[in-house]
């Protein structure tokens, strides 16, 4: 097991570090690709949302580091942000993707967007090749883990969400929803959570623009909203009092100069910005304005921090799961490990027996049905007994850390091979001998 992962997210990072390092859903399959391709990484994937950005790899071997491909991918040096990285290696790997997928990571520990996006995460990695074997298993593994969590305990119970802080901090700037129109600005999950939040509360139209227009004609559909072509999003956002939005744009889509237009056309009636996008597509500068209130991913996350003390207790049955969790996969996982070791003895060990059998059976001649089934039990009882103490050594060895040195060392004993050597001394053997009718043109 050579997991590891590196990072920023809300609590090491502010969002102006985060957005440096994200990664739009229109690149990430690509970049995966990269990270896969990397000298020193043999499987990769990242998960890139508002919150966090994480590089998780199973490296090819313990020297390698994830910064070299974070230089190589950003252009940056990454010492630039050691401060805000974050690094867990092996089973400490393992237990942060666990608590991350089971929610326990999050900005609101329990909500459930954070799963979903690890399996979207998950998906697009596998869909370009770069998870494969151990990544593979430590995946849907952790997603077993997230649902142990949410079944086992209440965590993810208290209805507190970004969506509904989103709703109180509008309430408190406008007094009560009743009538107000919302504006989303992107096609993303969480602002269509918020948008739904923020219309069960009172609001009373929605307008949705998207740069690729039908999506925002579907998502305007699940409101009996109004879809706007991206081109004339700011012609017609002053008719909005609530403007949520999550593009991909690596720029501010919404400046100063807008948001004076916006208050001249609406009277200096008051704007409320919900910016959850990483990187931000509301420039701060605007919250200088009066009558315009903004609120980026991270003033968001301190309004959420008030409301989530309820939920320690059970968070903290969540990380017990999680801790017994860590532990049974590191157990498979050394497991599996010694098992290819264990199939080569037992291969060795049977062929030997069949080419003895073979050898003494012209010197036995005939013999019964009731001698060859005793033949054969006497021969595999022989093998059963010689076998039974190296695989139980190596089973043992499966749970230290010592467990490689072992391995070698049965596998010298017993002068076992690495299939590949087999497959070339094979070569070599039909190379050498004189070519029989199978192997004439």
């Amino acid at each position: 097991m050579r997991f590891q992962l590196i990072g920023v997210n809300h609590k090491t990072a502010p969002v102006e570090v985060r957005e440096r390092f994200a990664i739009p859903e229109s690149r990430l399959p690509d970049a995966c690709k990269k990270l896969s391709e990397h000298p020193a990484v043999a499987e990769g994937m990242i998960v890139s949302t508002c919150n966090r950005v994480e590089f998780i790899a199973n490296m090819k071997n313990g020297a390698g580091d994830l910064r070299d491909f974070m230089r190589d991918y950003f252009q940056v040096d990454p010492s630039q942000f050691e401060t805000h990285l974050y690094e867990f290696r092996e089973d400490e790997a393992v237990r942060h993707i666990f608590r991350v997928a089971a929610s326990l990571d999050s900005m609101v520990v329990g909500e459930p967007q954070i799963l979903g996006q690890v399996k979207e995460a998950y998906a697009t990695a596998r869909a370009v090749g770069a998870v494969r074997a151990q990544l593979d298993q430590l995946l849907t593994r952790a997603f077993a883990v997230a649902k142990r969590v949410r079944t086992e305990t209440a965590v993810g119970s208290s209805s507190v969400s970004i969506a509904s802080v989103a709703v109180e901090l509008a309430e408190k700037i406008f007094g009560n929803l009743q009538g107000k129109c919302v504006y989303l600005v992107g096609a993303g999950k969480m602002s269509e959570l918020a948008a739904r939040h923020l219309l069960a509360h009172g609001a009373s139209s929605i307008f949705v623009a998207n740069r690729t227009y039908d999506r925002a004609i579907r998502l305007a559909q699940k409101f009996d909203g109004q879809a706007v072509e991206f081109s004339r999003l700011y012609d017609t956002c002053d008719s909005a009092d609530i403007v949520i939005t999550s593009t991909g744009a690596p720029h501010f889509i919404f400046r100063p100069e807008h948001a004076e237009k916006f208050l001249a056309k609406r009277r200096n009636r008051p704007m409320f910005f919900i910016d959850i996008a990483v990187p931000r597509d509301v420039d701060p500068q605007m919250n200088k304005i009066d009558g315009i209130f903004v609120y980026d991913i991270d003033d968001l996350q301190q309004a959420v921090s008030s409301h989530v003390a309820d939920r320690r207790k059970e968070a903290e049955k969540a990380e017990a799961i999680v801790n017994g969790e860590v532990q049974k996969f590191h157990l498979r996982l050394q497991t599996l490990d010694v098992v290819p070791t264990i199939v080569s003895l037992q291969d060795h060990l049977e062929t030997i027996r069949q080419a003895e059998i073979d050898r003494v059976r012209g010197r036995l001649g005939p013999l019964s049905t009731d001698q060859e089934m005793a033949v054969e039990a006497l021969t595999r009882g022989i093998v059963n007994k010689i076998m039974h103490t190296p695989i139980s050594t190596l089973k043992t060895a499966a749970r230290d850390p010592e467990s490689t040195t072992v391995v070698d060392l049965v596998r010298r004993l017993f002068n076992l091979q690495d299939d590949k050597n087999k497959d070339s001394d094979k070569a070599q053997t039909t190379a050498g001998r004189p070519a029989g009718r199978g192997d004439q043109n």
